[in-house]
């Protein structure tokens, strides 16, 4: 009987180290499901129509240890650029959320990535986890200011820049390019117009990105036997008080057309002057004949080309013009490819654009109207002249389809630029 006793006793140390090792033990955890809204990224295949706003959810095998749920374990990551998406991350019980603090860009790549790091309530370590997926429409970075993609209205898509009450005249929204870009808006090239408060505060800034889909309508019909126009006003911010691009009518004939746009710069002296930006193809720069500070110009008549007319008429066109402060040059991009570039920094010192700080507005805070399809908007204009009369259908209205405006206080980069081209391009 004693030799039993000593028997226990010697087992009960062992039997309490076996019963300490199971109360600390770890509950394993895996990833049961992970949406984008209603969205399954769990599929075999990356899905391409998650909203540019998603609130993403991670459900788990068992309770989450929500202090692991950081930036450090769970990250999103923009694939075009490499740049890291900041996050709102929360946990309740087994679901993780996953929630961008700004929208993301269009048509984009992202990789979202939960590493080991991320634990269950008992400790146990997720095995490391990606999920691929692309935001719907057709590419576009993040990071505008303002965002017009005319599917069925006039609104910006920030939220901030609408068009103003009573501010769509004759706007009809047609067909796009291409499916994935949605519609656009129709300018009849007489009274069609769209009308944005506040647009001075998309012109005061140092760095400054504007791109947009055209397509010029240069055909004529009955009830518009249209003779050549002097020019035709895409945009325009208080006419040369602030910025607008606009082409000549060259590129209806056989002539070497010109497109632009006019920009009024910050100087360092706090005053303003304006500049233009632009292209007639035949390739002219400061070391062949061109303007001082033209560092390229692209030739579009090499070869038997036909210059602008080419690239603009009757057909979509992607428009993207920059201004970088720091290097004070700004450049034209047509199609994804370079066609113009200007360096302020060439000038004479003495000139006044050799200062140049940004962009800035240089009118009347009463005639801040951005206007799409003119020069200026209607009921307040600050140019006089008889040319510029919204009121005169023979003038310069835009007449063609105009499709996802994107201003930004940023300088995209050519390699963005060219990804923009390549993915909203017409099918």
């Amino acid at each position: 009987m004693k030799k039993v006793l000593i028997f226990s006793f010697l087992l009960l140390p062992l039997l309490i180290a076996i019963s300490s090792c199971k109360k600390s033990s770890t509950t394993p955890i895996s990833l049961g499901g992970i949406k984008a809204g209603n969205i399954d990224l769990n599929g075999a295949t990356p899905p391409t129509n998650v909203p540019v706003n998603p609130t993403i959810t991670a459900t788990f095998s068992t309770n989450v240890d929500a202090s692991t749920a950081t930036p450090s374990n769970i990250s999103l990551t923009e694939v075009y650029d490499t740049a890291s998406i900041p996050l709102n991350l929360s946990t309740s019980g087994n679901v993780v959320t996953i929630t961008p603090t700004k929208n993301l860009a269009n048509g984009a790549q992202y990789n979202l990535a939960i590493s080991p790091g991320l634990k269950s309530s008992s400790g146990a370590a997720i095995p490391a986890t990606n999920r691929s997926f692309t935001t719907t429409g057709t590419f576009l970075p993040a990071g505008m200011v303002a965002y017009w993609n005319f599917d069925g209205n006039a609104n910006d898509q920030t939220g901030v820049y609408n068009a103003a009450a009573g501010g769509v005249t004759d706007i009809t929204y047609v067909t796009g390019r291409n499916s994935a870009s949605g519609q656009a808006a129709q300018f009849n090239g007489t009274t069609s117009l769209i009308e944005i408060p506040n647009g001075d505060q998309l012109d005061m800034t140092s760095d400054f990105s504007i791109s947009f889909w055209m397509k010029d309508d240069t055909t004529t019909t009955a009830a518009y036997p249209r003779p050549p126009k002097k020019d035709q006003f895409v945009l325009g911010l208080a006419g040369w008080h602030g910025f607008q691009f606009e082409y000549n009518s060259n590129i209806y004939g056989t002539q070497i057309g010109q497109c632009k746009l006019a920009v009024q710069y910050s100087l360092a002296n706090g005053s303003s002057g304006s500049e233009d930006l632009w292209l007639d193809g035949n390739g002219a720069t400061k070391d062949n004949g061109g303007w001082q500070g033209w560092t390229f110009s692209k030739n579009l008549v090499a070869n038997g080309g036909t210059g602008v007319n080419g690239l603009l008429a009757q057909q979509w066109a992607n428009i993207v013009c920059t201004y970088n402060h720091t290097t004070k040059v700004g450049t034209m991009y047509i199609n994804g490819q370079e066609m113009k570039s200007q360096d302020f920094t060439l000038y004479p010192t003495t000139h006044p654009m050799y200062n140049a700080t940004g962009l800035k507005y240089a009118g009347n805070p009463g005639n801040n109207m951005l206007a799409f399809g003119f020069i200026q908007d209607k009921n307040n204009p600050t140019i006089p002249d008889t040319w510029a009369d919204y009121t005169n259908p023979a003038n310069g209205h835009f007449k063609g389809l105009l499709d996802d405006v994107a201003i930004y206080h940023s300088v995209l980069s050519p390699a963005v630029i060219t990804l923009m081209y390549n993915s909203g391009k017409p099918q």
